[in-house]
């Protein structure tokens, strides 16, 4: 299988998130507690160490201020919902995952909230300026994607970042897509509160994730329960990251995600960007005067992360993501990834695209199988 499907999660893992998350299980898989056995203190420890080392790589100055979630979407909803009160006003965007439009929908259909959505450009970016524009005095949150799934378009979310900064507006940035590829520095774009998925770019298991809160916004808790500190209050305590945190957590995932993210570290983000702009390039100077073929948003890598969407004409995207599958044995991702606006303002609504997301462990070799399975699918010889 030539695996192309690393925006919805990275295959395979590198070798050391396998072997760390496999010694974990076999040598320390205990419940984690501050007073408890040794082994739960070791538990707690790796823990925390982890918290540390995502702390500093997104630029975190207060590791306390970095709660582990399940995910980009449960850190999302953690973010929106904690934050967002009846008759406050946010600003999103049309490139956005059901992640973030879905929470903010759900709040508007029960009018507790009102939404504006800003377009983008035709190529896949948002204009500063168009969110400046649609502030009120009742916005209490700007929440955007840092680089759409489906066209891997990077947003200028240091511009809006000050924007919203010199407002005194909650600036929310969904980095499911870039954490790992991008570099991020929370203090320097602004941002307030920062989602992010595990098992994507960072090279972590699925179930992992994170959410970033700077220390000005204090959240309601989006689950309350146990907690391993102040165990006789009755309420959630006040203490982060605690009082976002309830539960057992997932503790082989955090440990299989701190490797994952020192395996990113010792590679360094830029190479890895690099060699997925360079598969992304190489796909795109195959087909872009390719009258067969129709690409989407961007053909400027460097304003893109690894991702391309592509159709071909005469099929469906569905049609040929199963010939891929079957016939190539190429995993790709037709549809429309959880993103239907993007969709609906590109026009490709509802059949969606094709999308081709190559990862670090994938080769330019693999990449002329892709595009000659692709010029095959086009000549319809395979239909």
């Amino acid at each position: 299988m030539i695996y192309l499907d690393n925006a919805a999660t990275s295959y395979p893992k590198p070798e050391i998130v396998y072997t760390s998350m496999d010694t974990f299980y076999r040598t320390m898989g205990a419940n984690p507690g501050r007073s408890g056995h040794r082994m739960a203190v070791t538990v707690e420890r790796e823990i925390e160490n982890t918290r540390k080392i995502i702390a500093d790589f997104l630029a975190i100055k207060d590791p306390n201020r970095f709660v582990f979630t399940f995910n980009a979407t449960d850190a999302i909803n953690m973010g929106i919902k904690g934050l967002l009160k009846t008759g406050d006003h946010a600003i999103t965007s049309y490139l956005e995952h059901n992640a973030v439009s879905r929470a903010l929908n759900g709040l508007a259909q029960d009018n507790k909230i009102t939404v504006t959505k800003v377009k983008n450009s035709s190529d896949g970016f948002i204009n500063p300026d168009d969110v400046k524009n649609a502030i009120t005095p009742k916005t209490r949150l700007i929440v955007l994607t840092h680089a759409t799934n489906v066209l891997g378009t990077i947003q200028p979310i240091k511009e809006i970042g000050l924007i919203a900064k010199e407002r005194d507006i909650v600036f929310m940035v969904d980095a499911a897509q870039t954490t790992g590829v991008c570099e991020i520095d929370v203090n320097e774009c602004n941002i307030d509160m920062l989602a992010f998925t595990g098992h994507k770019a960072p090279f972590g298991p699925t179930g992992t994730g994170g959410l970033y809160i700077h220390e000005r916004i204090k959240l309601r808790p989006w689950r309350e329960g146990g907690t391993g500190f102040e165990p006789a209050s009755l309420t959630q305590p006040e203490e982060m990251p605690f009082r976002l945190e309830s539960g057992t957590p997932n503790t082989v995932g955090i440990v299989g995600l701190k490797a994952g993210i020192e395996y990113v570290v010792s590679k360094g983000t830029h190479t890895i960007r690099a060699h997925e702009r360079k598969l992304i390039q190489k796909i795109i100077n195959a087909l872009q005067n390719d009258e067969r073929f129709i690409l989407y948003g961007t053909k400027d890598v460097s304003r893109k992360v690894g991702i391309l969407s592509i159709n071909i004409k005469g099929y469906t995207a569905a049609e040929a993501g199963a010939i891929l599958d079957q016939s190539f044995t190429i995993a790709v991702r037709p549809g429309l990834h959880c993103a239907p606006f993007v969709h609906q303002q590109m026009g490709t609504y509802p059949d969606g695209t094709i999308r081709i997301s190559p990862g670090f462990f994938n080769t330019e070799e693999e990449i002329d199988i892709l595009i000659s399975a692709l010029n095959d699918i086009a000549n319809e010889t395979i239909h």
